[in-house]
């Protein structure tokens, strides 16, 4: 949606996307490579309009929305009930390693 926001055809940015995610995949697949397709993506001229603002269009925060608010609400008042009756024994754990 970023490069339509710049003029691109979103169909074209599509097929660029469907071009490069295959090339990126066959590198892993077939190569056993790290998956490069950002890098593809950032050395394709086409997406030059939207390579500035590349990294924060990646960022995982911007996909939650209102997941955070959501769990801090749910457990501080539905989780927080039903571990009330074992709070003695949750103050008295201590923490521990685990090798597996």
């Amino acid at each position: 949606m970023a490069c339509v926001k710049k003029g691109l055809s979103r169909q074209d940015a599509h097929e660029e996307i469907r071009v490069l995610s295959h090339q990126a995949a066959d590198n892993v697949k077939k190569q056993g490579k790290d998956n490069d397709l950002l890098d593809r993506i950032r050395r394709t001229a086409f997406f030059n309009p939207i390579l500035p603002e590349l990294d924060a269009l990646l960022d995982p925060s911007t996909f939650v929305g209102r997941a955070p608010q959501q769990v801090e609400k749910f457990t501080s008042t539905e989780v927080k009930k039903v571990l009330e009756p074992y709070a003695s024994y949750i103050a008295k754990a201590e923490t521990s390693a685990l090798s597996v």
